[in-house]
């Protein structure tokens, strides 16, 4: 009788840990967020439902190029990271769930991942699953096959979701914000003292991709956040080698050094 007392409380505790950690809502005096893994059900519930579901509904993809990558497009999956604060998040993340119901695309293989705005949880997500993804602009949604990422839309589409899945599909896809791609891989390949010894031959190579001093900013602020000090720190003084003449890029760089 304790047996199975015993295996009753355990499955429940497991039950009421995974309904906890799925469609977390979190209230402040500002607003109501979602943190963590969420699903559709969820983002057509007020308040969410007021962006979400108009957006959706006013979306009129070109089905003609759906219809080109559909059958395809089941062979991949796909994790979305968005911020149900974001007004980027608003307008694209309904735009991507109208496509893939047109697709007629499995939402089993849809991850869908709401991250934080606050400072000390900044673009992550309360379950890790931020961790690793270099995810510095939200909307990002990536595409995976077999298990591999294959490219990913950053913010917003670089001409439509529809067109744009159809480039990533055909490995012909730039995303925006090359410049915070190619930092990435180059921190992550050499490490934070080699990076910060070639700055210069970066900064070089990152200049005819790089629109403004927030593109790596922001990526800087993730980071930093993110505890991985050094690296933002780094990545700052790069940006101010691009943008010697922004105030930002230097005030930033100087709050971090003061932290």
């Amino acid at each position: 009788m304790k047996l199975i007392a015993l295996i009753f409380l355990s499955l429940f505790t497991f039950s009421t840990l995974h309904s906890q950690s799925f469609n977390t809502e979190i209230t402040t005096e500002k607003q109501s967020v979602l943190l963590g893994k969420i699903n559709k059900e969820k983002l057509n519930t007020s308040p969410y439902s007021e962006w979400f579901t108009k957006n959706f509904n006013d979306y009129q993809p070109d089905k003609s190029i759906i219809n080109q990558f559909k059958d395809e497009l089941s062979e991949y999956t796909i994790t979305a990271f968005l911020g149900t604060w974001c007004g980027d998040s608003k307008r694209e993340v309904p735009k991507l769930y109208k496509v893939l119901a047109e697709a007629n695309f499995p939402l089993d293989r849809l991850t869908t991942v709401a991250v934080s705005r606050e400072r000390d949880s900044y673009k992550q997500s309360p379950g890790g699953e931020h961790e690793g993804m270099n995810i510095h602009r939200v909307p990002t949604i990536i595409f995976y096959k077999n298990g591999v990422e294959v490219n990913r839309m950053v913010e917003s589409p670089v001409q439509s979701v529809e067109e744009d899945i159809t480039s990533i599909l055909r490995q012909n896809y730039t995303p925006n914000y090359q410049s915070v791609q190619v930092v990435n891989e180059a921190l992550t390949t050499m490490g934070t003292e080699k990076f910060q010894k070639k700055s210069k031959k970066i900064a070089k190579q990152l200049k005819p991709i790089t629109n403004n001093m927030y593109e790596l900013n922001t990526f800087s602020n993730v980071l930093f956040y993110s505890n991985k000090k050094e690296e933002a720190i780094a990545i700052a003084k790069l940006n101010l080698l691009l943008f010697p003449d922004e105030a930002n890029a230097k005030k930033s760089l100087e709050n971090k050094l003061s932290k």
